[in-house]
């Protein structure tokens, strides 16, 4: 479809809210999601974001299909401690946009990202094109990395690599976290295909952190086209777990002990990988630090509220739930043993309850297989339709796990405000309740968490 035909609604003023802002930036585009650089880049060279990247900013992108949102986290935590202005740019969000970009952790305010919209807009109009939600969004926190005059952009890719918005700034640092099936649509049906994508943020003599064992050969091809250096896990760094408080991580030049962050200790590897392969000053000290104060909503989030536990975690495919699994078998033994040396007002053990919801276009089927035979004790699900366009209805979400579950397991409401609503009130104190399938699950039940009329 061409630009031409594509209905203009009329642009905020400068005085309108961020909400407003977001609405209208939904409408411009003919749709949410529209891969490719050639619309976007002259806008960016409008703005001055791709020559101000280059000349003042160290600048690390992080593709992957998993992992992303905790391995930039850990990074730009690393940088903020040792001295260094970072900017972070990450999406989806999970509660408010503002989360998307921060400097030195701390969320910009809405009155600078109407500055920066504005500000897009008129180098969009300019330039007489249209954008994607995501491009002018994304355009708009890299201006304001720009004017903050940031030392280190952190920035994660959206979708894929090659053709994602990000990609219009050179990396001084690229890191792909692992590469597995998922946006089939947009980026293939296969791992060869998606690693093509994923290494497209590679620049010629540039330096990679390859977070997975495995390497597509397509992956391989890129790195050597591009000649850049390649760290790869298991081969030129490594980590184990010692024990509840520490790891250890080492390479060629280091071995070290550490405390173990909030976070996954493979994503913190990866992060600390490229930090160290940097040229920025970074001490130990500084590492430790910041992976004792690292965190990120949503990711292994374990919380406790409402007289529940909860655990809140973002997997919505197979190697995410794989992810979850691994930290979460450990959790729920730990959990389970300080339940059974506490005494409870009720006989009946503890178990995990579901609250749980997908988007249409993920594989389910995959997901609910992966949770229903890891061994845990999961008693009920608790399901509802999330407000979102590609949301899975409830009768898919309910047909898929009836193949896995019994039905009398099952619990289904019109939101997922009810949802967690009924999950607290068929839950006891001593159950753990796990929120998961995507971002838009967590992001929902957070806020009907967060509600004054939630019990």
């Amino acid at each position: 479809m061409s630009d031409s035909i594509v209905s203009h609604p009329n642009p905020p003023n400068q005085h309108s809210s961020l909400t407003e802002w977001l609405d209208y930036m939904q409408q411009i585009h003919v749709s949410a999601i529209d891969m490719g650089l050639s619309r976007v880049l002259p806008v960016a060279e409008a703005l001055g974001v791709v020559q101000s990247a280059k000349d003042d900013a160290y600048v690390f992108t992080v593709a992957g299909t998993n992992g992303k949102g905790s391995t930039t986290a850990v990074i730009a935590q690393m940088c903020q401690t040792a001295g260094y202005k970072t900017a972070l740019y990450q999406s989806p969000h999970l509660s408010v946009f503002n989360e998307r970009v921060r400097i030195n952790g701390e969320m910009v305010s809405d009155e600078t990202l109407i500055n920066a919209f504005s500000k897009v807009e008129k180098a969009r109009l300019g330039c007489d094109l249209t954008l994607s939600f995501f491009e002018m969004t994304t355009l708009a926190a890299l201006l304001i990395f720009a004017e903050a005059d940031c030392d280190v952009w952190v920035l994660e890719i959206g979708l894929g690599g090659r053709l994602d918005v990000v990609n219009i700034i050179d990396p001084d640092m690229a890191v792909i976290t692992n590469i597995a099936i998922d946006h089939v649509d947009w980026l293939g049906d296969n791992v060869e295909a998606i690693g093509r994508e994923k290494a497209g943020i590679l620049r010629d003599n540039i330096t990679l952190v390859y977070g997975a064992t495995a390497m597509p050969a397509s992956v391989q091809e890129a790195i050597a086209t591009h000649q850049a250096t390649c760290y790869q896990v298991g081969q030129d760094f490594d980590y184990r777990a010692v024990d509840a408080a520490t790891w250890q991580y080492s390479n060629a030049a280091v071995t070290m002990q550490l405390p173990r962050p909030a976070l996954s200790l493979t994503n913190t590897a990866n992060a600390l990988s490229a930090v160290l392969a940097s040229p920025l000053n970074v001490d130990k000290n500084a590492i430790e630090q910041a992976l004792q104060t690292v965190k990120l909503a949503g990711r292994f989030d374990h919380r406790q509220t409402h007289n529940r536990h909860w655990l809140f975690d973002v997997a919505h495919n197979e190697q995410g739930v794989e992810f979850l699994l691994t930290q979460l078998l450990p959790l729920w033994q730990q959990h389970l043993a300080k339940q059974n040396s506490t005494e409870h007002l009720s006989s009946k053990p503890a178990s995990i309850k579901m609250l749980f919801s997908m988007l249409g276009d993920k594989d389910i089927d995959k997901v609910v297989q992966r949770l229903t035979e890891a061994g845990l004790p999961i008693s009920d699900w608790f399901i509802a339709e999330i407000d979102y366009p590609r949301a899975a209805a409830t009768e898919q979400l309910q047909s898929v796990l009836a193949s896995y579950v019994d039905k009398a397991q099952i619990h289904d409401f019109a939101r997922l405000k009810d949802a967690t609503q009924a999950v607290i009130n068929a839950s006891q104190p001593q159950d753990l309740i796990v929120v998961c399938g995507s971002f838009h699950t967590i992001g929902e039940a957070l806020a009907a968490l967060e509600a004054d009329n939630l019990n």
